[in-house]
């Protein structure tokens, strides 16, 4: 699990009215129905974003980061991963996710994220043009790999990914990415910097920027500590929306 139930996501450096949020059901390609979660802003752009949560899949904090997302101009949709197999909705700190986690699969994620994409590129999602996903840990990673999988996708931003995860698919890769490095995390930094360099190597456009002693799971504003790079981190992200590495 990354953030637990009380973390809170950071404010963004900037912030306008939300128009229209709340939950919303997702219907994926194969008819698989999943939760979602969509925030707008009042007056939509055309950029969008798809959050992807980490294990525990949509529970409170992404719901808010989406609201976060939104308020700084940006239509957003939160996604959950576990339409196939979770029997309830509930996904606080008691939900057993690890069997559920252990359920999905890329081509089910990806078409997920699939619907999601096309619910912003509609009328009611705010006909955004410009798509970016935007994950944490289990998430991280997944956003990167959408990079390979999602066509037109204007760039993959993940938060403490594992390399590992996505890197089979580098050679695949067709969107720039932006990798938020934790330096503490439990993933080692050499595993990054390796990561950095087969990305180079490839001529995938991207951008990595490491937060030295920062933990997993820093982004979340009940840490005070973290408030300065959890500030940096809204900026990079802010610029990597408005002109992504080529």
């Amino acid at each position: 699990m990354c953030h637990g139930d009380d973390a809170r996501p950071p404010e963004p450096p900037v912030s306008g009215p939300l128009g229209s949020y709340g939950d919303l059901t997702l219907r994926s390609d194969d008819g698989t129905k999943f939760m979602a979660y969509a925030a707008l802003p009042a007056q939509p752009g055309n950029t969008g974003v798809v959050i992807l949560p980490d294990v525990r899949g949509l529970h409170q904090y992404y719901k808010d980061l989406a609201d976060a997302f939104a308020r700084a101009g940006f239509s957003t949709v939160a996604i959950d991963y576990f339409g196939r197999t979770a029997e309830t909705d509930a996904r606080d700190e008691a939900f057993a996710y690890r069997p559920h986690v252990e359920q999905t699969t890329p081509e089910t994620v990806d078409t997920d994220v699939a619907a999601a994409i096309a619910y912003l590129h509609s009328a009611a999602g705010g006909a955004a043009t410009r798509i970016f996903t935007v994950g944490f840990c289990f998430g991280g990673s997944t956003s990167w790999r959408q990079a390979a999988s999602q066509d037109g996708l204007a760039g993959a931003v993940g938060f403490y990914g594992q390399p590992a995860r996505a890197r089979a698919y580098i050679g695949q890769m067709h969107a720039p990415l932006l990798l938020l490095v934790a330096g503490a995390d439990f993933t080692p930094l050499e595993e990054f910097e390796a990561f950095d360099q087969e990305l180079t190597d490839a001529g995938v456009p991207h951008a990595m920027v490491v937060y030295p002693g920062a933990p997993h799971s820093f982004f979340d504003r009940t840490f005070a500590e973290h408030q300065e790079i959890c500030a940096d981190a809204w900026r990079q992200m802010l610029a990597f929306f408005a002109s992504p590495p080529a």
